[in-house]
């Protein structure tokens, strides 16, 4: 394990620090264990990063899910289950994206 440098929201401080095992320690620190359905999420989090430059927060996380997998995995209760309470928010998290500006 890696002592990881984070801000006070528990993101990562230096975003290119950010690999799998990273992810699978920030995961870890909030009870997730990774499966290949959260890194189909968090790989397209980061393409959503890597487009538009910014985390998304939940509406248009929710949306960009929908349009690249589907309506079952594009929803709410589908992230909720992956990512629990704020799946925006824990998803760019673990993702190693800032925290979304509009999630509180």
């Amino acid at each position: 394990m890696t002592d990881l440098i984070l801000d006070k929201d528990g993101y990562l401080a230096d975003l290119t620090h950010w690999n799998e095992t990273v992810a699978h320690q920030l995961a870890a620190n909030h009870n997730v264990v990774l499966t290949d359905e959260h890194w189909q999420v968090i790989h397209l989090l980061r393409q959503f990063y890597a487009e538009f430059e910014h985390a998304p927060s939940q509406r248009p996380f929710v949306k960009y899910i929908a349009t690249h997998l589907g309506k079952e995995k594009g929803n709410s209760l589908y992230l909720m289950q992956l990512f629990p309470e704020s799946p925006a928010k824990l998803a760019a998290l673990i993702a190693g994206l800032p925290r979304p500006t509009n999630c509180f």
